[in-house]
């Protein structure tokens, strides 16, 4: 059975099909298409309409577009409409209104994309899971998602995001959870907010499109925690709350034990333990909050906390890799802990304490004792305060466990500047800089962790590791 036929779009959309055509997907990038998708013809760096010819040759069913474009002939199976993303937004609204799905809807300043990776894998074993297979969380992104969910899902999973004021409620609205969980509230996008209240406040706002009677899964131990349980509560939402101040899904016991999580919750359905195959207190909350919407959603929780297990995060998100450093040589290895995907001072102190968590290997490469060695970029986009933000990293509880930290940006120069001299490694003005000394800033018996904004760019660095010698994703 086709995702769409040209019926259904034109009905959907309001648009104007020449011929008949029948789609399995839905598809904006030519570079990933897949033959029988739907070719959306978005505008944004560049104008979709100039790649409708390229995507009908690589075998696209059909071209959603506002006119006819130059190169493509008279009888190609387009879809014309006035306004392509809100067409696509309408395919959207329509695929989940023929679906009977249940459906969960994710936000939070840290952890959205893990958390919705963990849900689609405890879901996916009890029902038919729909959810994006990237971080598809915007404007575009969550239409997306919703237009390529097939009618006969049992659960979805969609990730709503936010840069600026305004921008979850409507994505929500189109969502239309049954549950929404909110991860944690962190100081992230500070810059086009007052404050963190501010952020949580917008965050909240997944809970505006909350089906009748639908559920709010709510982090008990954020400092803004009051601010989104007042939220549900105007909203008249069912609150499920989970953490270690909750009462009903309360965290009891964490034990970060060399990439692995061990955890130990009491629950309405009494005491349950579950383990994580990577290392992260904060993996453990978001697992904690995913069995508790699991729950809501109508799985089975006891069955989703022995799936737990089979998750892993995604790359460059806490993924640890064996680098060789010398072939020739038995144990001339480093642990490399690839988090450059994002930063602010909540995620941070996650990772810190999962690379304290690790023991590095003594007796190999030139520095004899293995070390812990945290290679940090700039956190971007956390308004007037940042530079204090970044020097009150130095004060972090796991701090001390480290044995060496080299920064890179203007802004952890603040944290650089702020460590015992002992601890202080390489300070560069940007991550490629610090690229150029990789061979001296690590060695073999180390436990690496990379972390740092997308923007600081200190993916290179982790680029510049793995190029050390042969990586064995673990």
């Amino acid at each position: 059975m086709s995702l769409w036929t040209s019926t259904d779009a034109a009905a959907a959309t309001g648009g104007q099909a020449g011929v008949a055509w029948a789609a399995d997907g839905v598809s904006i990038d030519t570079r990933t298409i897949q033959k029988g998708d739907l070719f959306v013809a978005l505008k944004a760096e560049r104008d979709g309409h100039d790649f409708v010819a390229m995507a009908l040759e690589k075998g696209a069913a059909a071209a959603l577009v506002t006119h006819q474009p130059e190169g493509v002939p008279d009888d190609a199976p387009l879809l014309v409409v006035p306004d392509v993303l809100k067409a696509l937004e309408d395919l959207g609204l329509a695929a989940r209104a023929r679906t009977d799905a249940r459906v969960l809807a994710i936000t939070g300043s840290v952890g959205k994309t893990s958390a919705k990776e963990m849900a689609r894998t405890v879901l996916a074993r009890q029902g038919k899971t729909h959810a994006a297979e990237a971080s598809y969380n915007n404007h575009w992104g969550v239409p997306l998602t919703l237009a390529r969910m097939p009618a006969d899902t049992d659960f979805a999973i969609i990730e709503i995001g936010m840069s600026n004021p305004g921008e979850i409620a409507p994505l929500s609205r189109m969502a239309q959870p049954h549950v929404a969980m909110i991860t944690t509230i962190a100081a992230a996008h500070l810059e086009a907010f007052d404050d963190i209240t501010g952020i949580a406040r917008e965050k909240a706002s997944i809970l505006d499109g909350l089906t009748r009677g639908g559920a709010a899964v709510l982090n008990a131990d954020t400092e803004t925690s009051a601010v989104l349980q007042n939220y549900a509560s105007k909203k008249e939402a069912k609150q499920v709350l989970f953490g270690q101040m909750s009462r009903e899904w309360c965290l009891d016991h964490v034990a970060l034990a060399e990439g692995q999580t061990l955890v130990q919750a009491e629950t309405p359905l009494g005491p349950l333990m579950f383990k994580l195959s990577t290392a992260g207190r904060h993996f453990a909350m978001n697992g904690l909050g995913i069995l508790a919407a699991a729950s809501e959603m109508g799985a089975d929780p006891v069955q989703a906390a022995i799936d737990l297990g089979l998750w892993e995060p995604p790359a460059g998100r806490g993924t640890l890799e064996t680098v060789t450093i010398d072939p020739a040589v038995t144990g001339e290895t480093l642990a490399l802990l690839d988090d450059a995907f994002n930063a602010n001072p909540t995620s941070l102190t996650a990772a810190l304490e999962v690379l304290a968590s690790y023991t590095p290997t003594d007796n190999v490469g030139r520095v004899v004792k293995g070390r812990r060695v945290a290679i940090l970029g700039d956190m971007l986009e956390l308004g007037d305060d940042e530079l204090a933000m970044h020097a009150n990293m130095a004060n972090d509880p796991s701090m001390p466990s480290l044995h060496l930290v080299h920064c890179a940006g203007p802004r952890m120069r603040a944290l650089y500047d702020a460590l015992p001299e002992g601890q202080r490694g390489v300070w560069t003005e940007t991550a490629s800089e610090l690229t150029a000394q990789v061979t001296s800033l690590v060695d073999a018996g180390d436990v690496v962790l990379v972390k740092g904004s997308k923007g600081s760019k200190v993916s290179l660095v982790v680029d510049a590791i793995r190029k050390l010698g042969h990586p064995d994703t673990r």
